[in-house]
This record gives C-alpha cells, structure tokens and sequence, in this order.
C-alpha cells in the first residue's frame, strides 16, 4: 500500500488534520486507483497547545478502533499510523509529533549560541532579527530574547532557523528511508504566523534538495516525490489584545511578504506539484487571543474542514499529472475552493455537485451513528435482535474501553467538531443535532409514502436487526462499525435521498 505522508505545521495544520480524521473517519475516501496509508508528522514547538493534543488524543482513539475492528467496515476504514510503526528500531517516540529537540524553555539567543558569535556576527544576528515581540508572560522583549516554547508566535524568520533542523533529525531520516516510490508528501501550513509560514518552505526545500543530504537514504525517492501542500490564508478572526504578538492587523501584511517569498522559492521554481490556496473573511466570531503557556484551543473552522478535502483531492490527480525531475514539478497545479453562493450559513447543498456527493452521505451517516448512540444504545442492547444476534452488543461490551473510551470518545469530539463549526462565521451547519432523527439533515426531508414509516428510533433498530440477520462479523467491535455503517447508508439513501 502506498503511504501519504502529512506534515502537519503549527497550530492550523493539527486543526485541519483533525478535520480530515473527521472526514476519514466517516468513510470519505479519494477516488484513486490506489488505497493510501495515512502517516501524519505534527511539527509545533508549542507542545501545551490544546489544538495539538486534542488532534493527538482523537489520531490515538482512531487507530485503536480501526486496529480492532478492521478496515473493511464503512467508518474508520482509511489506515493511519505513527512514522514509528514503520520503523524497525526504537529510535522513535510512538506519538504523532516531530520532537523539535532544544526548543523547550530556550530562549532563540540561547538556541543560536548568541553569546559565542564573534562580534561580527552579533551585529549580523541583531540586524536580522531586530524588532520587539512579546513573550508569554505578556512582557516586551527582543526578538533574540523570544522563548520558544509557545511556538513562534508570528515570526518565520525565527521560525525557518530553528525549524531547519529538520533535515539532520532522526525522523527525517526515517521518514526518507521509508519513502518508497509511488508514496506521496503533503504539507498543511498557515502563511500568516510564525510557526506555518517558515515551516512550510523549509521542509519542501529539504525534501527537493535530498540529493545534497549525506545523512539519509533514499534520497532520489524524495527528491522527486509528489508533493501537495495547502496554505491557508487568514480566515479568521482573533480578539484585540496590544499585549500580545498575535495582531489582526498584521494579517495581510504578512500573508504579502509570504506569498512574494514564495512567488520565488515554491511557486516561482516548480518545486510543488498541487497547490491549494485557502482563504475567508475573517471578520467573524474572534478567537481568544492566546500565544503562551494557556494553550490555543480554537473552534473548528469550515475553511479547515475545506483544507482537508484539499488533502482528499491530491490523492485523486493520477500520478501522471504530479511528474517531477530534477526535484521540478513538470506541470504545477494551482486550486482554490469555491461555494454556490456566499452564505453565512453552508448546507450541504451550497457545495457544487462533486463536493456534495463527496461529503454529504458519510459524515450525515457517522452524525446518525453517534445520535444512536448518544440517545438509544443504552435502551436497545440486550432487547433488540441486532444487540443479540452474535457477536452480543452487551452491556459488557458498552463498559469495555473499545467503547467507552474510543468510539465514544471519538464520536464526542465528532459532535464537538460540527458544533463548533455551526457556531463559527463562516458556519457550517448541515445538522440539526439536537432534534428528531428525521430532521437530523438540516437540508433534507424524510420522503413520506403510503407505506413509508416513521424515522425515528423504532424505525432503526428495525434496520439494524434486518440488516444484521444472516451476517457474520469477526467480533464484537467489527459488527458495531460494519452494521452501523450499512445500516446508516441504507436509511439515509432511501429515506433521506442522498446520493452514494
């Protein structure tokens, strides 16, 4: 199997993969020759950021699930791993994030050994990073004096030095010797902070220039691969603070200075494949203003859910339209992302018709999956034919940690993660959570008939225990995801209309 390896950068790049663990989650899969292993490498020197730790927790919750229950089953049936899984040593962290060594509790001063420079290079050092930040303790400093811990908080020049060390990492190493051909790369960044705008740059030119690397193998692998990457513009909003480094204001000016650099040294020299560009008003609901040691904890955005199809969309251009020699894209593409109309408030029959058909049935059946669960698991099992049939959905199993503390967990975060984006602006909000089921789509009516029965609870166990007769599942945990999946497409496509 092919492998997608996603480097994921900044606070933006662990909030759009954990929109695509979303998508992947509910069945979304490209339409490709080929099936693609997920290996996601979350780069963010801001470790208490809870963005990041809520995209590792729910990265952690989706493979223990698809590992017990398999990956032929509807939901979770895209397979995600840890560059360590891959590894034949121990020389990894099992987690899903790069250790950016000598990073915690530095200062950049300290990282760059100031204080041994010649003065010669002292001055050089002062020029080019002159300027004030403020650290995490709401204090005005020098930007050689910036503690790093908390990211870069808006400054790449910063952020390319020290994220440069990349390329003589252990992982780098591993990632290039297990990068075979027909695998491909794809790069999630913002370009207006800190931590995306350097990153991004920084490790397409580690990867293009492999040839020139004495420490790894495989190197004409890499130096041709099939790289993707989106960057995204500014989309939202953040609150007004003067005490801190973060500032509205300095959006675009930054977004400017990236994107003429990158006019010369990503889309000026074909060293990109696919580029996605992603932007949106961002005159919406603010964020909380938060770069120190509290943690960001943003609401999802649609424009990040959007990035994540962007991720779906690479994986189906045929290797033929991604040629590289010489480490040069041979015919680059560029792609934004587009709406019916500009509404406040995007249902799913805002998307043109691919988009629609893409998205719109499997995350409407995992929605249906967790209202079940949510509200009626309890009262059906050990009642219902499908709880009894074997293998049992029993009280015992819905006490196991397979349930209580992945599949629920993960379809908690789930509805945590549409509800935040209803409540966003822009606002996607293509449910009704917390009504009927036959009022659960937002856009759609349940088709009414002489025989047509209710959509409710009755209604689906009905269909669980039809559509459960007769089979056979390997175990407990692989019937819950194979007969929910079945049984959610069945009652959505014949009763809700949408398509397959």
């Amino acid at each position: 199997m092919a492998r997608l390896f996603i480097f994921a950068i900044g606070g933006t790049g662990s909030r759009v993969l954990k929109s695509l663990t979303m998508l992947l989650a509910s069945g979304i899969k490209p339409n490709s020759e080929r099936e693609f292993e997920i290996v996601p490498i979350i780069i963010d020197p801001h470790k208490s950021n809870e963005d990041l730790k809520r995209t590792e927790r729910l990265l952690g919750n989706y493979q223990t699930i698809s590992n017990q229950a398999g990956l032929s089953n509807g939901f979770f049936s895209t397979k995600i791993t840890t560059l360590n899984n891959l590894v034949a040593s121990n020389r990894l962290s099992g987690s899903f994030t790069f250790n950016l060594q000598e990073v915690g509790g530095k200062k950049f001063k300290e990282y760059i050994d100031f204080n041994q420079l010649d003065d010669a290079n002292k001055a050089l050092a002062d020029i080019l990073f002159s300027g004030k930040s403020i650290n995490k303790r709401h204090e005005v400093v020098n930007l050689l004096d910036v503690e790093m811990d908390i990211g870069f908080v808006g400054n790449p020049n910063i952020g390319s030095v020290v994220l440069n060390q990349f390329k003589d990492s252990q992982e780098f190493k591993e990632f290039a010797s297990n990068f075979n051909d027909g695998d491909r790369v794809f790069i999630i960044s913002s370009i207006f902070g800190g931590t995306g705008a350097a990153g991004f740059p920084t490790i397409l030119k580690n990867i293009r220039d492999a040839m020139n690397n004495r420490n790894i193998d495989g190197k004409g692998f890499l130096q041709d691969a099939k790289i993707g990457a989106v960057t995204a513009l500014p989309y939202f909003n953040i609150e007004k603070d003067n005490d801190s480094p973060i500032q509205k204001s300095d959006f675009i000016a930054k977004t400017k200075a990236a994107l003429y650099y990158y006019k010369d040294n990503v889309t000026g020299n074909n060293s990109i494949n696919s580029l996605y560009y992603i932007a949106d008003d961002y005159s919406g609901k603010p964020y909380k203003n938060d770069p120190g040691d509290n943690g960001q904890k943003n609401d999802a955005h649609f424009v990040e859910m959007v990035s994540a199809l962007a991720i779906i969309d690479f994986l189906e251009i045929p290797d033929r339209d991604l040629e590289t020699s010489g480490g040069k894209a041979l015919s680059p593409i560029y792609k934004e992302f587009g709406i019916r109309k500009d509404s406040d408030s995007i249902k799913f029959s805002d998307f043109e018709d691919y988009t629609e058909r893409k998205v719109a049935l499997r995350l409407s059946q995992l929605a249906l999956f967790r209202k079940y669960l949510n509200e009626h698991l309890q009262t059906a099992i050990e009642k219902e034919a499908w709880s009894t049939d074997k293998p049992e959905i029993n009280k015992k199993f819905s006490d196991d940690t397979f349930y209580r503390t992945n599949v629920a967990e993960f379809l908690s975060a789930y509805g945590e993660w549409l509800k935040e984006m209803s409540n966003n602006r822009r606002a996607f909000a293509p449910f009704n959570l917390d009504t009927t089921l036959d009022a659960i789509v937002a856009d759609r009516t349940v088709k009414k008939g002489l025989f047509s029965g209710k959509v409710d609870f009755a209604f689906y166990d009905d269909k669980l225990s039809k559509q459960s007769k007769g089979k056979t599942y390997s175990s407990a945990p692989q019937k819950l995801i194979k007969l929910f999946f079945d049984t959610t497409e069945e009652i959505l496509t014949s009763k809700f209309g949408l398509k397959n």
